[in-house]
Order: C-alpha cells, then structure tokens, then sequence
C-alpha cells in the first residue's frame, strides 16, 4: 500500500512515495524551474523517478502547492509562486500524467501530516503554520483538512499584523498587493531584514553570540508571533499548534512563545502546547501523499 506526494515549493519541487507506516520508499528532489510548463514537466520526471524508487505504480498523486484554488473557477490563486496564479494546474497535471491529482494548500499537508503521527498527534484540533521564505498556516480537525466555504481557511499569512504598535502602522507592502501582512513580519526573510543580516540563519548565530541588534530582533519576533498565534487561539483554539518552515529551528521560540501568546488571548488560562514539527520539511509531501486513501 503506497501513497505518492509532491510537495510544490518555491525553490524545489519534491516527490515521495509512503508506505502504510508513513516511511519513506522514495524520495527525489528537482530545482523549481520557475516557470509553468517547465514545472509541469519537472512533476512528470519526479513522479517517474519516484516510481522507479519505490518499485510501485503511482494510481493517484498528491499535491501540495503554495496559495490555493477557486471553489468558483477552479483556478489556482494566492500563490507565491506567481506563474501558479490562474492556471488549471491539477487539471493540467492529470493530463500530463493521465491519472487523478488531488491538490492542497502546502501548510494542509503540514498539518494533516503532524496530526496523523507527528506534533499533532492525539490532538483533535491542529493548527500548523509555515514560518520559511513565506507564511501560511493550515488547520485539521479530526483528521480532516479544513478548506472553508470559499477555500482560504487556515491563509493566516495575509491576515495583519494584530495590535501593531505605531512603528509598526502601517507595515511594509507585500507581494499580494496589501500592506503589513504577517507574512512581511514573521517570515524567515523579514526577521532578517528587520535584524540588518542576509538570512536567519546568520541572524540566529549572531544572537548566539551575543550581537545586541539581533538579540533585539529576535524578541520582537517573538512578541510578533506570539500576537498572531493568540488570535488563532480566539479563533478556533487548537489542542496544538505546530511550527514547520525554516524558522520553526528556531528552538528559542518553544520556550518563549507561551508566555508571548498568553497575554493576548481572550481566556483566563493558556495551555496550548506550541511544537516543532516532528517531520521537519518532511511533512509536506507526506500529508500531500495523504490526500488519497492508501493505494493497494
């Protein structure tokens, strides 16, 4: 019983075949090509490649993609992945390939992986956020992705900056048009620009090191993220909330986000575990393999 997945980032394209226990049979990585027909092509070799690996036959393919698609026309949209927006890419897909394609939102697939045996297992209801070069989020209750009636539930990445401070008012200008989503706040890329350092990793070592100016940045991160986190918790109030993307290595945030999200949070108590994903950047094309039942 084997299930395949791609995982449709905006640097690589991943494919990967599971088997029944969750275990990697395959796993084969492409650069993303940056534009649309190429990247049609690049899913074809890589669900090949994957094939060859895993010595099965991939029925029905999973997907993850950035942004999300049109209950109305069926298009692609809010992706960041600019040249995804206004395609027919599952349908494209299935042409491609000539079998069925089921697509999500990648923070979904983050989600629905670490709540069927990850950070998120046991928990009924899971909210999980991607903190890499963009932000998304994603929610599952009781195994089930959650779309919304107009299919952006979980698109936490475009909601403000809550309770913004007057330096903060009234926000940088983002990709999608608006200004001061918390994407251009809590993203890996913004946590080094507002630190003054090419990345976060570097921005990471230099507070390791005692460096005022990235010690400074990293708290205001944390008071960041711990404000748009209390307003999931006001929303829909998961069992857990699990971290994937780049700066969920962050292991700082882990002790430092309760108390960050506490004050903020419409509730005389606060006791929502905060995780890192257990699959890393695993989690992705495991839960997009997930969006079919196993294949037998």
């Amino acid at each position: 019983m084997i299930r395949f997945g791609i995982d449709f980032g905006g640097t690589k394209i991943e494919a990967a075949a599971i088997d029944e226990t969750g275990a990697f049979v395959a796993r084969v990585r492409k650069p993303n090509p940056g534009d649309y027909d190429s990247a049609l092509e690049t899913v074809a070799e890589l669900v090949t490649d994957a094939e060859i690996m895993a010595g099965a036959t991939c029925a029905r393919l999973g997907l993850g993609i950035p942004g999300s698609i049109s209950p109305r026309s069926g298009l692609i949209r809010n992706a960041n992945s600019l040249y995804l927006n206004g395609q027919r890419f599952g349908e494209d897909l299935e042409q491609r390939l000539s079998r069925p394609v089921r697509l999500s939102n990648d923070a979904n697939c983050l989600a629905l992986s670490e709540a069927a045996d990850g950070a998120g297992a046991g928990g009924r209801v899971v909210f999980a956020a991607i903190l890499g070069t963009g932000c998304g989020g994603g929610v599952v209750v009781d195994g089930e992705i959650i779309d919304g009636r107009n299919g952006v539930a979980g698109e936490w990445g475009h909601m403000p900056l809550p309770w913004p401070s007057p330096a903060e008012y009234p926000g940088r200008e983002c990709w999608c048009g608006r200004k001061g989503c918390l994407e251009t706040w809590i993203a890996g890329p913004s946590f080094a620009r507002d630190a003054g350092f090419p990345n976060g990793q570097a921005t990471m070592e230099a507070a390791s090191a005692g460096n005022a100016g990235a010690l400074a940045a990293l708290d205001r991160y944390v008071d960041r993220l711990g404000r748009a986190l209390a307003v999931v918790c006001d929303l829909i109030d998961p069992d857990v909330i699990v971290l994937g993307g780049g700066m969920s290595n962050v292991e700082a945030l882990y002790a430092r986000l309760p108390s960050a999200i506490a004050p903020h949070v419409f509730s005389d108590m606060f006791e929502t575990p905060v995780r890192k994903a257990v699959h890393g950047d695993s989690s992705g094309v495991r839960g997009a393999a997930w969006l079919w039942p196993a294949e037998i």
